[in-house]
């Protein structure tokens, strides 16, 4: 700065001269990019293109040509799965056995031992719920709808897989003479599945714990029913119902109904433990009336498994849902499951569509039962031969 100041002119040249420079650097500069890239694409990126071009086209013809062997691999996944459910099921099925073995006891099986691979495989078991002062009923049953006890009995449960048995506990007095009443009915027609439970009319939802659970540890059966011993069923209709949702696991049948929360106390069917279900009024979760219902094996297994923790309502057929609530459960609404008696049933019959089972929704079963079972069942019946052509 101290120096002799530059002349305008020497700044001029200096300029020009600086331009030129610059020219000259950027002219090379793109000269040697536009050799670099036109050498380059002509090599890698154009065959690159068309590589990915034609491996998309050969995939997409790959899909459009073998869509029929998509499908076949999708029913073949199906299948897996189907057969996974059933080896959990065959699982939880060994668990309810072995629990129910070490909880009870020994439950004695003719010709064989408690273990999963000696219970005796079925199609379905129907437990008809009955009492002590029950016989008159019992024997109305036995001479309609029920296969012949002895030979037929057996015969059935063999070449159908059909098993029927009344199931009743013991009195509060064992041995005594209740006791001996149905062991001599037993001897004679060797049809009852005896349970180690207290009979009592408020003790039905324990029953019917026990009931499943004792079945489960006896049968390897695909469903499980409990009946009431005023109803009318017809075999072959209710095993062509149950055959229809054999490959599917959790299925709860029956005739789906809910109904008031009864709240004050001397009513019939009163609920203690009404407050649980919200405002007085309210009405109970959908379930299945308890005249008739049927379960699949799973759900016979898991209400074995939790036994002890299955909570009992007043009435069994709320307790039986509630047992659900909260489980991945198909609820099956099957209304010819709860027919009327004649001339319900009957015109039902004449058209073709055969119940499964009847009763009188005002009694909670056919009203006077003893005297009427056979005339339901004359309006009514299937007819002998029709559990034998029912095609499994």
């Amino acid at each position: 700065m101290r120096g002799r100041p530059v002349s305008g002119r020497a700044i001029l040249v200096l300029c020009l001269a600086s331009f030129l420079a610059g020219s000259l650097f950027t002219s090379r500069t793109w000269t040697w990019s536009s050799i670099h890239d036109h050498s380059q694409p002509q090599i890698s990126i154009i065959p690159q293109l068309e590589s990915v071009t034609q491996d998309c086209d050969h995939k997409r013809k790959l899909v459009e040509g073998k869509s029929g062997e998509i499908m076949g691999e999708v029913a073949k996944t199906h299948q897996a799965i189907q057969s996974l459910d059933k080896t959990i099921s065959a699982l939880e099925m060994e668990l309810a056995v072995a629990r129910t073995s070490q909880a009870n006891g020994q439950v004695p099986i003719e010709g064989g031992s408690n273990s999963n691979q000696n219970l005796r495989k079925a199609f379905v078991v129907i437990g008809i719920n009955t009492a002590f002062s029950s016989k008159k009923r019992r024997d109305s049953v036995r001479e309609t709808w029920m296969p012949r006890a002895g030979a037929n009995l057996k015969k059935v449960e063999k070449d159908k897989g059909v098993v029927v048995r009344f199931v009743i506990g013991h009195s509060a007095t064992p041995g005594g003479v209740l006791d001996r009443a149905i062991d001599a009915e037993e001897a004679e027609h060797k049809d009852f599945l005896r349970l180690k439970h207290v009979e009592g009319y408020h003790e039905l939802s324990t029953k019917t714990r026990l009931y499943f659970s004792t079945a489960v540890s006896i049968w390897d059966a695909d469903f499980y029913v409990k009946v009431d011993d005023d109803v009318h069923v017809n075999l072959g209709m209710l095993m062509s119902t149950l055959a229809r949702y054999r490959s599917k696991p959790r299925i709860y049948i029956g005739c789906m109904k809910s109904g008031p929360v009864l709240f004050q106390k001397g009513v019939r069917y009163h609920e203690p433990e009404y407050w649980k279900f919200g405002e007085e009024g309210n009405e109970y979760f959908r379930h299945a009336t308890g005249q008739i219902y049927a379960i699949s094996k799973d759900l016979a297994a898991y209400i074995s498994i939790n036994l002890p923790i299955l909570h009992r309502y007043a009435n069994e057929d709320v307790s039986l849902g509630s047992w659900f609530i909260g489980l991945e459960v198909e609820h099956v609404d099957e209304h010819s499951m709860c027919c009327g008696t004649p001339p319900d049933c009957e015109w039902k019959a004449r058209t073709g569509n055969i119940c499964v089972a009847s009763f009188d929704w005002k009694c909670s079963g056919i009203c006077k039962s003893v005297e009427r079972m056979k005339d339901v069942h004359n309006s009514c019946g299937e007819g002998d031969n029709a559990v034998w052509n029912v095609d499994l």
